[in-house]
């Protein structure tokens, strides 16, 4: 029996959904838009819809739309070279959507608490009591975790 090559999920969800693919583009396009045009333009513009290969994109204001309609050809250079996708561009005078905040950042991990003998032995008594030796493993392993946390 002969297999195929194993595919990525992305691929199969567009055969399944195809109007996903455009709006797999759509995202792609979103997340390195400041990549692809700068940070200084990425923040006066928003890609808004990718339609037919068609990319319109949104600029806050007009001084800015002239500025982006002058390097039009230029912008798609660039799109073009990172999204097969995009064959035209489209730039309308609008408000801009907010970008996400980007996930607050987590707390340092405090390393954890070491065990003395006196702990050890309190969870190996506790485990002890318990007659399943998987479960009772269990939950020394558990307990261990718990004290080290505190």
């Amino acid at each position: 029996m002969r297999t195929k090559a194993p595919r990525a999920v992305g691929d199969l969800l567009v055969a399944a959904i195809p109007d996903l693919a455009g709006r797999l583009a759509e995202e792609r396009i979103r997340r390195a838009w400041a990549a692809v045009v700068g940070p200084e333009t990425a923040r006066r513009s928003r890609p808004r819809g990718l339609v037919n290969g068609c990319l319109t994109v949104t600029v806050d204001n007009s001084p800015w739309l002239h500025e982006l309609t002058l390097r039009r050809d230029e912008l798609l250079a660039r799109l073009a070279e990172r999204f097969d996708a995009v064959r035209a561009l489209r730039l309308e005078l609008g408000a801009l959507e907010a970008v996400p905040a980007a996930p607050p950042a987590r707390e340092p991990r405090r390393p954890a608490a070491r065990l003395d003998a006196a702990d050890r032995r309190e969870i190996d008594e506790a485990a002890r009591a318990i007659g399943d030796p998987e479960l009772a493993e269990a939950a020394r392993r558990l307990m261990t975790k718990a004290w080290r946390a505190r």
